[in-house]
C-alpha cells in the first residue's frame, strides 16, 4: 500500500561537463548499476543499496585519477555528489620584474 519512494543518487558535475561520459563510464564499471545523464548531472539508477559516501569516495577517486584534484574537489549533500572548483585554481604566471640591466662599462685592465 505504502510504496517507498526510490533514492536516486546524484552527481553534479558544475564545469567539469565535459567529463561526463567519462565518469559515466567510470561509475557504470565500478558498480555495475546503470548509470544516465543529463546535461551536467549523472543520476546512478540502480544503487539503492548504495550509500552516499560510497558514490563520493568512487567521484573523489575519478577526480583524483583524472589529474584534477588540484582544480576540483568534490562534496556530500545528502544524495547529492557535488564536484566543486576552487576558487584560486588558475596558475599564475610569475612576473618579470625589472632588474638592473648588465654594465655595458668597459674595463681597460
Amino acid at each position: 500500500m505504502f510504496r517507498r519512494r526510490k533514492r536516486k543518487l546524484r552527481v553534479d558535475l558544475g564545469e567539469l561537463e565535459n567529463e561526463r561520459e567519462t565518469l559515466s563510464d567510470f561509475l557504470r564499471a565500478k558498480l555495475k548499476v546503470d548509470i544516465t545523464s543529463k546535461g551536467s548531472k549523472v543520476l546512478v539508477v540502480g544503487g539503492e543499496n548504495l550509500p552516499p559516501k560510497e558514490l563520493k569516495r568512487l567521484v573523489n577517486k575519478f577526480v583524483y585519477h583524472r589529474n584534477l584534484n588540484h582544480k576540483y574537489w568534490v562534496a556530500l549533500e545528502s544524495d547529492l555528489v557535488k564536484i566543486n572548483k576552487f576558487k584560486r585554481s588558475e596558475k599564475h604566471e610569475k612576473r618579470k620584474t625589472k632588474g638592473t640591466p648588465p654594465s655595458t662599462i668597459k674595463h681597460g685592465w
